[in-house]
């Protein structure tokens, strides 16, 4: 979550995709460029971020260019998050949809940072006796191509593993389009525009449907490494190896305690306690060599930006991960090179 004291920021990977697909769509490289005032060669590097601002008159210059007022709508019918984010990458390694809204108002901010209250973005109400997944941020409709964007992939990418399609109406705040005809072909549900909330109505049995992840080890997909590293786990028989195969998958989720891993092994926390410092180790230092170990592997393959490895390492904040970095390594996570 965030509050609005600080200029916010967008992720280089999703700045970066929209570019190219406008591209792809018709709108010269060279002219949007010119006209969002952006350099979209410097967006390769993904620690880089770019002001939210800019990213606003990205998406409003490549729809001017392209002719499609309902560009940000076809950009998130087409394009999975999980290709250019690990926002979009944990939410698919979800086993329900409860959970895969739990990491999405989680990581959130990596994608594209907005103003929220102090609850989560994202969360259901009843209204009328029905379940509505609201989107909570504030001033929608200054930005309301973020709410086309965000909608359309919580009402499409389902489609692509759900049987069928469990949101049967959506309320958005902004006036009535004049592209109205794209709402209809690609979220194929009745749309109330001025309404007084941004809400999706869903069948009440959305958030506790059991999904097939994508990855069951999220962390698989950034790397050949991390399955290794988890086959190799799963293999052995010391205490710590299987504190640490117990650990990788839910590293990202924050919630890697010593209570919930020696409950998964069916022992109580002072036996878990006794046999790791049987083995020479406590559960911190266990946990912590991992964080590290994991860190490092990522940033050096500069596929993930500093802040999102601080989160799939399980790190609450970007300087809380920097800090732990420095004492393991003696520097700062960009200075690595």
């Amino acid at each position: 979550m965030t509050a609005g004291n600080k200029e916010h920021s967008v992720s280089a990977g999703l700045a970066r995709r929209y570019f190219d697909f406008a591209v792809a769509r018709g709108a010269d490289a060279a002219a949007l460029a010119a006209q969002a005032q952006v350099d979209p060669a410097s967006w390769s590097d993904p620690d880089l971020r770019a002001p939210v601002q800019q990213y606003k008159a990205l998406v409003r210059a490549g729809k001017a260019l392209c002719g499609e007022p309902g560009l940000p709508i076809y950009f998130a019918e087409a394009i999975d998050m999980a290709e250019f984010s690990v926002v979009g990458l944990l939410a698919n390694a979800a086993t329900t949809m409860r959970e895969a809204l739990k990491q999405l108002n989680r990581y959130g901010d990596l994608a594209i940072e907005v103003d929220v209250g102090p609850d989560p973005r994202f969360v259901y109400e009843i209204h009328d006796g029905a379940p509505w997944l609201v989107d909570t941020r504030a001033d929608p409709d200054d930005f309301y191509e973020l709410t086309e964007s965000t909608f359309t992939r919580m009402i499409c990418h389902p489609r692509s593993f759900l049987p069928r399609s469990f949101v049967h109406e959506a309320f958005v705040t902004y006036p009535d389009p004049a592209h109205r005809s794209v709402y209809e072909a690609v979220w194929r549900c009745p749309v109330r525009f001025g309404a007084p909330r941004n809400a999706l109505r869903t069948d009440v049995s959305l958030q506790d449907y059991q999904l097939r992840p994508q990855a069951a080890y999220a962390f698989g997909a950034l790397s050949e490494h991390a399955e290794r590293l988890l086959a190799e786990l799963r293999a052995t028989k010391t205490a710590r190896g299987r504190v640490e195969q117990l650990l990788l998958p839910v590293l990202h989720t924050g919630e890697a305690n010593m209570d919930a891993i020696a409950a998964a092994l069916g022992q109580s926390r002072q036996t878990l306690y006794r046999n790791l410092k049987a083995e020479g180790f406590t559960f911190e230092q266990v946990l912590d060599d991992l964080r590290r170990r994991l860190a490092l592997h990522y940033l050096e393959g500069k596929r993930v930006s500093v802040s999102e490895t601080a989160y799939l390492v399980g790190f609450s904040d970007r300087s809380a991960f920097s800090r732990a970095f420095k004492r393991w390594t003696g520097k700062r996570p960009t200075q690595r090179d």
